[in-house]
């Protein structure tokens, strides 16, 4: 089993930053992908980043690609994803995820909201 706690979500200006972050805890996250993905209200769950936490590989989606990062602190078992130059399409509620491979993911956090007013 693996826990996922994401904080950091909020009300933000278009063109503002925000800072999430996932706090995790359970199996030997070593053995993990870690990733981000996104719901807005009515749309399907989209995938934003990913990164393995043994060699920090990482991989992002289109619309967030040079305004997104993700990045991981070993020592604090936790994931972090920095947005800037964010816009109302960014607006949506952030999961954080953990997976065996880079396309599957078993465990969820419960998601943090992320509002960009125009």
């Amino acid at each position: 089993q693996v826990q996922l706690v994401e904080s950091g979500g909020g009300l933000v200006q278009a063109g503002g930053s925000l800072r999430l972050s996932c706090a995790a805890s359970g199996r030997t996250l070593s053995d993990y992908v870690m990733g981000w993905f996104r719901q807005a209200p009515g749309k399907e769950r989209e995938f934003v980043a990913r990164i393995s936490w043994s060699a920090g590989n990482t991989a992002y989606a289109d619309s967030v690609k040079g305004r997104f990062t993700i990045s991981r602190d070993n020592a604090k078992n936790t994931v972090y994803l920095q947005m800037s130059s964010l816009n109302p399409e960014d607006t949506a509620v952030y999961y954080c995820a953990a997976g065996s491979t880079p396309y599957f993911y078993r465990y969820y956090g419960q998601g943090t909201q992320v509002t960009v007013s125009s």
